[in-house]
């Protein structure tokens, strides 16, 4: 088991918020990302920060987006969309549209609309 499906997503969403804003995203932008990808809306969200829900948890709770598997690219030098643990993928495919957003990429590009 990889110590990140038992790290709090509490913990690691500061420093997602804290990645977009240095490079002029927002933190409304972060959520509606997450929200694409899990189906949790602010104040579910908000819920699973309040109960430091560790990551295995987050995503077992979350209704995965239909269109996350057209997420793909590189993210900790791994192709997303060959990662075979679901979990892990899962949390990859967070990685890479948190990156995406960094880097300025259209929102609807990052939504994969």
């Amino acid at each position: 088991m990889h110590r990140i499906y038992t790290m709090s997503f509490a913990s690691v969403y500061p420093l997602y918020v804290t990645k977009v804003e240095k490079k002029g995203r927002s933190q409304a932008e972060l959520d509606e990302v997450i929200e694409w990808l899990t189906g949790f809306d602010r104040a579910e969200l908000q819920r699973q920060l309040d109960e430091h829900t560790t990551f295995e948890d987050f995503f077992d709770r979350a209704h995965l987006n239909p269109n996350a598997s057209l997420i793909t690219g590189v993210i900790c030098g791994m192709r997303v969309e060959q990662i075979e643990d679901p979990l892990m993928q899962r949390i990859r495919y967070l990685d890479k549209l948190v990156d995406e957003l960094a880097r300025g990429k259209a929102m609807e590009k990052i939504l994969r609309a």
